[in-house]
């Protein structure tokens, strides 16, 4: 029988992704949730948006800290939170080091696991870096598999997961992004953006042009952030009637080269991290949107945004097979090629921006309760 679930959590994607799993589970389970703080400001102003106050705080951010450490302080605080609360099932989100983490001491004592996201692979340990081995690592361990997609379980199957433990659900990013569109019309989410960018007060995206550019992977720290901007600086010389908008990660492996290489073009506009809401209006502004991240493979296709991922491999390739997504690596002439031809072949787009978006249909933190209930009878 499940009565109490300890949720853990430390980033700002895991943050997004399961602010509407707490939110649905609460009515029917005794939760806890707890935050480790791996990314401290960018995850507390998405647990605002979605009105969550944590009821542990780990708080383990330290300039510096590397995946050792990360590692280390949640493994030894979980030790204690769990002797504490004595959760009867620990719920964890996809890939992070918190994640993993958070898993193996649910292991070493003995509590189910479920594991929201299960079943993306790239099946290169290395790529991404250290997210592979952290999801694989958890479907390992984990005891209820809450798949996003018929290829999340496809996957799982062939590591030999039992079939009854795995539950296709959808993707819980696309719960966060309808409810995030609901909000997305406060004055106080434009007056964010404006602040950033003044141009947005005039941009009117039916004739002018707006691509959203993220990036942070560590796979991609040193020559390829620098193929990434040089890429940037070519398409933006030749389009210069277009804004291109990059929110640059804090990490000064991501600073550097960017500001470096791309600070002095006048339609490239580096700013600091957007909170949740600006960022889903910036996206909903977009004409396209280039990034090396994950969770934006699933969400914008809902906004009907073509994306452009700038690494060699992706978990998603459903997004992939469905045409939304297209992989483009980080040599700088390719990312440059795909750039120009999205800004300057409407058909290219148009293809790409009315592809189906696989990852869901907002319910999916609905689907993953009644999955916990049915094990309860």
């Amino acid at each position: 029988m499940i009565k109490k679930i300890l949720i853990v959590f430390g980033t700002r994607p895991e943050a997004i992704k399961m602010a509407p799993v707490v939110n649905v589970l609460k009515n029917d389970f005794e939760v806890t949730v707890c935050v480790t703080a791996q990314h401290r400001e960018m995850l507390d102003q998405v647990l605002e948006v979605f009105a969550i106050k944590p009821d542990l705080d780990l708080d383990i951010m330290q300039p510096g800290q590397d995946l050792f450490d990360i590692t280390s302080k949640i493994l030894l605080a979980m030790k204690n939170i769990i002797s504490e609360k004595k959760p009867d099932l620990i719920l964890v989100h996809g890939d992070t080091t918190t994640a993993m983490t958070g898993a193996l001491a649910a292991f070493y004592s003995g509590i189910r696991i479920g594991h929201v996201e299960a079943g993306l692979r790239t099946n290169n340990i290395n790529s991404p870096f250290p997210e592979e081995f952290n999801r694989q690592t958890i479907s390992k361990l984990a005891n209820f598999h809450f798949a996003p997609t018929d290829l999340s379980k496809k996957n799982l199957l062939n590591e030999g997961v039992n079939e009854k433990k795995i539950y296709i659900t959808g993707n819980t990013v696309i719960d966060a992004l309808f409810f995030a569109q609901n909000k997305t019309e406060d004055p106080s989410v434009s007056e964010d953006l404006l602040r950033k960018l003044p141009f947005i007060k005039d941009f009117d995206e039916k004739k002018e042009k707006l691509i959203l550019i993220t990036g942070h992977r560590r796979e991609n720290f040193g020559q390829g952030f620098m193929n990434i901007c040089e890429a940037l600086r070519s398409a933006s010389i030749r389009h210069n009637n277009v804004h291109f908008v990059y929110p640059v990660h804090l990490n000064p492996n991501v600073q550097g080269p960017v500001n470096e290489m791309l600070g002095n073009l006048e339609n490239i506009h580096l700013i600091s991290p957007l909170d949740y809401l600006p960022f889903v209006k910036l996206m909903e502004l977009s004409y396209f949107i280039l990034t090396d991240s994950g969770g934006i493979q699933e969400e914008a296709p809902s906004l009907g945004k073509p994306v452009l991922v700038m690494r060699e491999e992706t978990e998603r390739p459903e997004a992939v097979k469905a045409g939304t997504v297209k992989i483009v690596g980080t040599k700088s002439q390719d990312i440059y090629s795909h750039v120009d031809e999205l800004l300057t072949n409407p058909s290219s787009y148009q293809e790409m921006s009315e592809a189906h978006n696989p990852y869901g249909d907002g319910e999916s933190s609905s689907r993953i309760l009644s999955a916990l209930l049915e094990v309860n009878k």
